[in-house]
């Protein structure tokens, strides 16, 4: 499970930094087709003029949020640290809410679906090695 874990919080934070500077390059969304997102994302989300302009302020929750949050549960899991699972597990759950409310903006669409899948394996794993029979020195 740790390989898996371990290759999941290193994927998903890789993409959350590349998720988060093609915001930054691109605020409008334009280059990347993102301009009917932000629309959505006006229409559907508090404080349209403020938070939702353009992709800047996105770009740094997601870089938050999934990116370093990743990175920190990767680090823990390499380090053997005794909360890498929990780490994990949180990085999951996150990852499964991010996508809940990326489903209630723009509806299902098949990456949304996949980072769900890859957030719910997270959590999964995560639970399966807190269990008390698969931990070490049992």
């Amino acid at each position: 499970m740790l390989k898996l874990e371990k290759f999941l919080t290193l994927f998903i934070a890789i993409g959350a930094v590349a998720g988060a500077a093609m915001m930054w390059i691109d605020p409008t969304g334009a280059m990347w087709g993102g301009e009917p997102l932000l629309e959505m994302l006006r229409a559907k989300m508090p404080w349209p003029d403020v938070f939702f302009r353009n992709f800047i302020p996105s770009g740094f929750v997601l870089l938050f949020l999934n990116g370093l949050t990743q990175f920190a549960a990767a680090y823990l899991l390499f380090k053997k640290h005794p909360l890498a699972q929990w780490a994990v597990l949180a990085c999951g759950i996150i990852l499964m809410l991010w996508i809940v409310l990326e489903w209630w903006v723009w509806g299902l669409n098949a990456m949304s679906n996949i980072y769900f899948v890859l957030g719910l394996v997270e959590a999964v794993a995560a639970v399966v090695c807190l269990r008390p029979e698969n931990r070490k020195g049992k």
